[in-house]
This record gives structure tokens, C-alpha cells and sequence, in this order.
């Protein structure tokens, strides 16, 4: 009876850890929490991708570039007020992400833009994306497409982003929205 006991035990852990991986993915000092999208309307090309990217490391590393296969080309933004217009513009350089710290692309901020899409975002969809950072290499991470308008992903669980921790936005920009 006690191995029986001790398998499922050990079985319901391993559930417990692969479902927890679909939430947080990480390389290295760099984890990737609450990745999301919102769904597109018929016949849109572009679309948003939102995550936490947290440094657990002690030196700074950049999110320098990202990739799916559902996008013909993945850009990563930021976007900002500029005398009462909003402006969205490429980070070619990347992002930086301090060490020890936490940088959340949420809406209306620092983002993934994926243009030329395949199909339009569905509710309930899952999207791979390759992120490529400086020093901690590749991350694949899985955005959990969400319905059109939302905030995040609808989980129940607590939200550890807060707007302390996003790096202030620059204004010079060079796309309108």
C-alpha cells in the first residue's frame, strides 16, 4: 500500500511541477513569467506579446531579439506619451534587464510586437516565441492568448508585476498609434 501511496504522491508532483513550467519558463538567471497575447480580429496581421522578465542574476543581461513561428517578424517596443500622443516605437538595441531586476511588458509599455502573422489569435490559442537574450541565450516561452482587451492572463493567480518595477519610457518615438 505504501508504494502505491509513494507513486501517486510522486505522480501529483510531477503534474504540480509541468504545469507550473507553463507559467514560468527561465534560462539560466533568467525567468519568464505570465506570458500572454491578446486575440486579433479577423484579417489583422500584428499583434502583442506580454510577459515578466525577471534577472535573477548578479550582472545585467538584454533581451536582444525574439522569433515565432506564428509572425513573420517579432520587433520588441516600447510605447510612450508624447504631447498627448500615443507613440510606439522599436527598441533596436533590446531591452535591458538589470540584475535582480523586473521588467514587465504589459499594455501600454514595453512589449513584442509580431507582425505579419499566419492566422488571427484565437481565444484559448498557444503561441510559441523564441527570446533571445545577451548572456542567458534562448528562451522558448509560450504566450496564452487571452480574449481582445485584456489586462492579463485570467489565471486567479496573484499579479507580482508591479509598475514599480517597469524602467521609465523614453518619448522619442517614430510610430504612431
Amino acid at each position: 500500500m505504501k508504494i502505491v501511496s509513494r507513486t501517486m504522491v510522486l505522480a501529483g508532483f510531477a503534474v504540480v511541477l509541468a504545469l507550473g513550467s507553463l507559467h514560468a519558463q527561465s534560462s539560466g538567471s533568467i525567468s519568464v513569467e505570465k506570458p500572454f497575447s491578446r486575440a486579433t480580429p479577423g484579417g489583422a496581421k500584428v499583434a502583442a506579446g506580454y510577459m515578466t522578465i525577471t534577472n535573477k542574476g548578479t550582472t545585467a543581461d538584454r533581451l536582444v531579439s525574439a522569433s515565432s513561428p506564428s509572425a513573420g517578424k517579432v520587433e520588441i517596443h516600447e510605447m510612450s506619451m508624447d504631447g498627448g500622443v500615443m507613440k510606439m516605437r522599436e527598441l533596436p538595441g533590446g531591452l535591458p534587464i538589470d540584475a535582480g531586476k523586473t521588467v514587465a511588458l504589459t499594455p501600454g509599455s514595453y512589449h513584442l510586437m509580431m507582425m505579419n502573422l499566419t492566422a488571427p489569435l484565437k481565444r484559448g490559442d498557444k503561441v510559441p516565441v523564441a527570446l533571445t537574450f545577451e548572456k542567458a541565450g534562448k528562451v522558448d516561452v509560450t504566450l496564452d492568448v487571452q480574449g481582445i482587451g485584456s489586462m492579463g492572463p485570467a489565471s486567479g493567480q496573484m499579479d507580482h508585476a508591479t509598475p514599480g518595477m517597469q524602467q521609465p519610457m523614453k518619448t522619442d518615438s517614430d510610430h504612431k498609434m
